[in-house]
């Protein structure tokens, strides 16, 4: 079978490129099984700094494959693989960024969600239809409802509201809604600066970013000191500092951006 998930890696960016417009990019099997192993490509690769989600074809993605879903059983509707993705993109050590040239439904938008920075053309529509079809938007409210005011959560998870991407960047879910024909700049506007930050630094910051706090602050105290003191002190840090004394690029900047 043709690939329907392509991976290239350019300066230091890793491509992601979904690549199933007939079925405007849904997540079948085969592309599931596919977009896994290339985020796992990318994080193991040492090459790699950031990671782009992008897409062919005017959707980016459309949410499972009903069709695959009406045909399958109960055991057979990537309950497992899914949210597998979800966690892939939510804890990459490489940053990852979605870039939305068209809608992004569903599990579409549970994997914006995931991303760690997200654009989108301002012609981008946005919608958790999961009520409309009689299910349940229950494994993607594990990435979206963090990124959502609670209030707006409830409103589009139980209408199924169409809404544009500037209403999505008003509310968190995506960073940026620009112009289609500044949708490539304002995506290496973002790469270029991630690649900027120090790859032991960026995974770390990653983790503390999404790790649950301890209750009690003097803890939390401790446990970013040590965080902290470790990264000051290591290989990466002392390099850093010194190439901010000598006015240089660190050695870890991609050479096209030095």
């Amino acid at each position: 079978m043709d690939e329907l998930v392509h991976r290239t890696v350019a300066d230091g960016i890793a491509t992601i490129t979904l690549d199933s417009p007939h079925n405007r990019n849904a997540l079948s099997a085969q592309l599931r099984r596919e977009l896994r192993e290339h985020l796992t490509a990318s994080a193991d690769d040492p090459a790699v700094r950031v990671v782009v989600l992008d897409h062919t074809g005017p959707v980016f993605c459309a949410g499972m494959d009903l069709k695959e879903s009406r045909s399958a059983g109960a055991d057979d509707q990537g309950v497992q693989e899914f949210p597998a993705i979800l966690e892939q993109l939510w804890t990459s050590p490489k940053p990852v960024v979605a870039k939305l040239a068209g809608p992004a439904r569903a599990g579409g938008v549970g994997m914006v969600a995931a991303c760690d920075i997200a654009v989108a053309a301002d012609t981008a529509t946005f919608a958790f239809s999961e009520v409309r079809i009689g299910v349940v938007p229950a494994v993607i409210s594990v990435t979206v409802l963090p990124r959502l005011d609670p209030r707006q959560a409830h409103e589009l998870f139980l209408t199924g509201e169409t809404f544009d991407a500037h209403r999505a960047a008003d509310i968190g879910l995506v960073n940026s809604a620009v112009p289609a024909d500044s949708l490539d700049a304002e995506v290496k506007r973002y790469t270029d600066m991630l690649a900027l930050g120090g790859p032991n630094a960026l995974a770390a910051t990653k983790e503390m970013l999404t790790s649950r706090r301890p209750a009690d602050m003097g803890e939390a105290f401790a446990r970013m000191l040590d965080l902290s003191a470790q990264h000051f002190a290591g290989e990466e840090g002392q390099e850093g500092m010194r190439a901010f004394a000598e006015k240089r690029k660190p050695h870890w900047v991609p050479e096209a951006l030095r």
